[in-house]
């Protein structure tokens, strides 16, 4: 897609601009349009807030007129109050911002998503000569987020197109496969036996197992770290069953029988 700007109209804070600034970095951003801004001391908290954005975002920031806006980017507004009546079309339809990517993906035009005033956000003269509304969806005892706040849900949600090459994969691990899950059940019952878990229970035990594997889907180096521990669990159990064990063992039972005979 083309590029995409960001705009904060009238904004009161510096901090929030930085913080802006910061999140734009964050999400491979770097145009920054500001129209009405506050001051920003290179000294004070805008800059403070940037983080590394304080190199280049955020002293690129460029002063412009809404007018500006309007004429060279299609506009994405964002409001947190929706007119949701067909009837009103100031702040409806809107899209939201986990839709918003597909939207914009293969748009030809260059993009600017525009975010308004800390206390009463875009006016509805404003947000009339935009092209398109965008709502973050909240509660709605209380829908209104902080300006920075907001911009940074929009950016993250934009991420696929914008810092696309740098994101994490759509798999966050590789499930091991079935030859590595069959040999983990299989040392699963080898250490059942070992530590001689009852008989009569073990087929329920390993169903047990068995869907509890099948729920957590492990990676190929968890199953074998498991195989590694239930064989060293077996192994320790099968040690403590030493002869001298199995000898008092069995002396117990002669006595045992001894004794009876004596009796008898």
């Amino acid at each position: 897609m083309s590029s995409v700007a960001v705009a904060v109209v009238g904004a009161e804070t510096p901090g929030n601009i930085g913080t802006i600034a910061r999140s734009m970095k964050n999400f491979g951003l770097s145009e920054l349009l500001l129209v009405d801004p506050p001051e920003l001391d290179p000294a004070g908290e805008a800059y403070g807030f940037a983080g590394h954005a304080r190199e280049d975002v955020l002293p690129n920031a460029e002063s412009v007129s809404l007018d500006h806006l309007v004429e060279n980017f299609y506009t994405v507004a964002t409001t947190a109050t929706t007119n949701q009546d067909a009837r009103k079309h100031v702040r409806y339809p809107f899209v939201e911002p986990a839709d918003l990517a597909d939207e914009l993906e293969g748009l030809d035009a260059d993009v600017c998503l525009v975010f308004g005033r800390e206390r009463i956000g875009l006016t509805n003269e404003e947000l009339a000569r935009f092209d398109r509304v965008c709502s973050i969806p909240a509660d709605g005892a209380y829908p209104v987020l902080n300006l920075a706040q907001a911009a940074t849900i929009v950016l993250y949600e934009l991420r696929g197109l914008t810092v696309g090459e740098t994101q994490h994969p759509e798999q966050s691990h590789e499930r091991a496969d079935e030859r590595e899950i069959e040999g983990l059940y299989s040392t699963f019952d080898g250490y059942l036996r070992s530590v001689g878990h009852p008989v009569e229970k073990r087929d329920k035990t390993e169903r047990l197992f068995r869907r509890l594997v099948g729920r957590a889907h492990p990676t190929g180096r968890e199953a074998r770290t498991l195989r590694g521990v239930l064989r060293r669990g077996a192994m320790r159990a099968e040690s403590d069953r030493t002869p001298d064990g199995d000898e008092a063992a069995g002396g117990d039972g002669d006595d045992g029988q001894n004794g009876g005979g004596a009796e008898g």
